[in-house]
């Protein structure tokens, strides 16, 4: 916690990690960087919050499951551990040509963000409870940890954001499906009567949600360009958290990454070789981060 002067610190120092989206590759790719700078000595699972987003939002609950870092890598690259994953029935190129129409047509926040909640409702999915089914199978425990998560997803219906934390009262797999449930790909999520779509359509890092923290550390996946049209960016968020006071370093998908993401992250033959690709670059930002954490 800061001081008044803004030059020291007290011994209590708040350290927050965000995780972004971007599909089965992302949280192949995240998981592959966390276990690298674990293995590194740099524990950012110890964060006094995690908010995660979209893939982050399975990440965040992993991390913070019980299991070890190494242990959930494997789970990522090793075949035989892999969970079963869904194909979901829209082509990705589809699902790409009707966001940049709300992104061109749009642009007020709000309509923008029923849009995209109109087109989950009326697209043909796998069914909530198959989908729901795959998130559990991605859990390694159900409960919620007593570490704080912030679970960001969006009403379909009124397109206004919620966060799912510890005390919302809502299951953990019922919090992170909700923040997985992509437009078009994933049936939305039932929840107290209402319907829920990705927290990506609010920010696919929600990175402002950090604020107050000391230290913040930012997994990108990826970023979408325009974003700013209908969505939170991610440079602004940090750009804010640094004025009042964060120190936060960002670790964005590198060029190898990227390419082990393929054209599709939602594919799950990406989990293998973008775990591989985190876990690279997770060693290879071990000193900067560890300046950061530590």
């Amino acid at each position: 916690m800061r001081l008044s002067s803004g030059t020291m610190e007290t011994n209590v120092t708040r350290r927050a990690l965000v995780l972004g989206g971007g599909g089965v590759a992302g949280i192949a790719w995240e998981i592959g960087v966390l276990a690298g700078l674990a293995e590194s000595g740099i524990d950012v699972t110890s964060a006094d919050m995690v908010v995660g987003t979209s893939a982050g939002s399975v990440v965040a609950a992993q991390i913070t499951s019980g299991l070890s870092m190494a242990e959930l890598l494997a789970r990522q690259v090793d075949p035989a551990l892999q969970c079963e994953e869904l194909v979901p029935v829209l082509e990705l190129q589809t699902l790409w040509a009707a966001i940049g129409a709300i992104m061109n047509e749009t642009k007020d926040v709000n309509e923008a963000r029923r849009r995209f909640g109109a087109l989950a409702l009326s697209a043909n999915t796998v069914s909530e409870s198959a989908r729901r089914a795959v998130i559990a199978g991605r859990l390694p425990e159900h409960k919620w940890p007593q570490r704080r998560l912030v679970l960001p997803a969006v009403d379909a219906q009124t397109g206004l954001p919620r966060l799912f934390t510890n005390d919302s009262g809502v299951e953990l797999v019922d919090a992170v499906a909700a923040s997985c449930a992509v437009p078009g790909m994933w049936p939305t999520t039932t929840i107290e009567g209402s319907r829920y779509l990705d927290g990506g359509i609010r920010s696919n890092e929600n990175a402002d949600l950090a604020a107050g923290f000391d230290r913040v550390l930012v997994l990108c996946v990826m970023e979408m360009p325009g974003a700013a049209q209908w969505r939170l960016d991610l440079d602004p968020q940090v750009a804010a958290l640094r004025t009042f006071g964060s120190r936060v370093e960002v670790i964005r998908a590198d060029e190898a990454a990227v390419r082990a993401f393929g054209t599709n992250p939602l594919a799950p033959s990406t989990r293998t070789p973008s775990a591989q690709a985190g876990l690279a670059q997770g060693r290879a930002e071990a000193d900067r981060i560890r300046s950061l954490w530590m």
